[in-house]
């Protein structure tokens, strides 16, 4: 431990967290006794992207705003235990003054540890770590009947295992995450960044092998600004700067990667240098981040649209996190080129850590890849008389690829279980949440689901077949 950085006081906070429990155990309990839906309010903003008629606001809320506190910080073993709406940005505060960092650090200050189990949170150290969920050695999680379960990976009961694998990108469906154990990694107080510029895709995922097989980097991930111009953004620890830049007021990190050769930050500027927005940054004008960048992050957007859901286009901006296979990403790139010609993308290189109980094992039938690249599409306008939405979802489905489910979706019911583990999760849900209090998980994702007919949903485009007819 570093002199003259305070211990957190782990057996009162111990107590602490216990009273919270029975709280929220009272209030489950009794939302189950009345028989309708409920969901959760939180002290951090909801990270998943605001809908217009989202069914979550008419619901009873379960008041888990008190789960903000690090229960416990074990440096010597590198561990720390958090509530569940502990933000990463409460994280990156304790942990750095020990030279530690969690292993995968999202990119906007107030997700919350919960929240990036539950959604999936991936960042640029996901090269080396996989997720955040794939840090996570135990969760605590309270039933819709009130039962509190403590589940590891490691345990000797099989249903444990697996509710603990399934609490991964379930959104909350299958139960309450109140705490969890994870571990932590070496960190240093400043980053260098190279910016290593690409003409070619297959020189950028080039690039991307290389260091991949090296293990060269501490963080690894990237922009297409376009077809001809591709930066890796390579990033390593370093003791000492010459200088240290920030992007959280007029200055625009992903514009920097296009022009500037290096850059130094320091490592808590580095780990939210997104946080007024990766590409579609807010307030988007000069004059308007000079005003008013200092007042508005990420969080504040998303409180604004919850709050009035009204303002929210009929017709939004498509924002999605695409997953593809590394030997699959040029042909999916090539053809969204063709199909749509949007820069930037934001591209962040994903290690296969291990096949997810979450998705269905078709999905990993016939694939070798060990790395994935995640590619963001942020800001997109939607083209009149077409659901951008659902055409990437059909290209999805027939590559082999997946999407991330915080934002809109429009699957069959049949194409979604097609890739998501229905035995599985009926299977935990069966244990945790048999009268369906926290919704299935098609049913909360997937608000607007894509006709069964399988009608066009846009001009020349055919929805394909789901993936156990169309897998390659």
């Amino acid at each position: 431990m570093r002199d003259g950085t305070p211990r957190i006081d782990a057996r009162a906070a111990a107590d602490r967290h216990a009273r919270k429990l029975e709280q929220i155990v009272e209030q489950v309990r009794r939302f189950a006794r009345a028989g309708r839906p409920v969901s959760f309010r939180k002290a951090a903003a909801s990270h998943q992207v605001p809908k217009a008629r989202d069914p979550k606001r008419a619901d009873d809320k379960v008041d888990l705003t008190g789960l903000t506190e690090i229960l416990e910080l074990v440096p010597e073993r590198r561990l720390c235990v958090a509530e569940a709406g502990v933000t990463f940005e409460q994280l990156a505060d304790a942990t750095l003054p020990h030279g530690l960092m969690p292993t995968v650090v999202p990119e906007l200050r107030t997700i919350t540890v919960g929240g990036a189990v539950a959604g999936c949170s991936i960042e640029s150290s996901s090269f080396q770590y996989g997720g955040f969920h794939d840090s996570c050695v135990r969760d605590e999680v309270i039933t819709a009947r009130g039962d509190v379960l403590e589940v590891t990976p490691e345990d000797a009961d099989p249903d444990d295992r697996l509710l603990f694998q399934m609490l991964h990108g379930t959104f909350g469906t299958l139960g309450i995450l109140s705490a969890l154990t994870f571990r932590l990694i070496p960190a240093k107080p400043f980053v260098k960044m190279v910016y290593e510029k690409y003409a070619t895709l297959a020189d950028f995922q080039a690039a991307i092998r290389r260091h991949f097989e090296r293990r060269d980097l501490d963080f690894m991930d990237g922009f297409a600004h376009g077809p001809s111009l591709y930066v890796l953004n390579a990033g390593t620890f370093v003791d000492a700067a010459p200088y240290a830049n920030r992007y959280d007021w007029v200055k625009v990190y992903y514009q920097s990667t296009a022009s500037r050769a290096e850059d130094y930050l320091r490592t808590k500027d580095y780990f939210f240098r997104y946080d007024r927005g990766v590409t579609n940054v807010h307030p988007k004008s000069l004059l308007g981040r000079l005003l008013l960048g200092k007042l508005i992050g990420s969080s504040q957007v998303l409180r604004l649209a919850e709050r009035l859901p009204w303002l929210l286009p009929s017709k939004p901006e498509v924002t999605i996190d695409l997953f593809l296979p590394f030997s699959r990403v040029e042909p999916f790139l090539r053809w969204f080129d063709g199909e749509f010609h949007f820069y930037p993308l934001w591209c962040v290189p994903y290690r296969r850590v291990r096949d997810y109980e979450w998705l269905d094992p078709r999905f990993y039938d016939g694939l070798t890849d060990d790395l994935f690249l995640d590619l963001a599409v942020y800001g997109m306008r939607q083209r009149p008389g077409s659901n951008d939405y659902r055409v990437i979802e059909e290209k999805l489905l027939e590559m082999g690829g997946l999407k991330t489910l915080i934002s809109h979706n429009h699957f069959t019911e049949r194409e979604f279980w097609s890739v998501w583990n229905r035995a599985n999760f009926d299977r935990v849900k069966a244990r945790t949440d048999p009268d369906n209090l926290f919704r299935d998980l098609y049913a909360k994702t997937v608000a607007e689901p894509a006709a069964p007919d399988r009608r066009p949903t846009a001009a020349g485009h055919r929805a394909p077949q789901p993936r156990d007819a169309a897998h390659p």
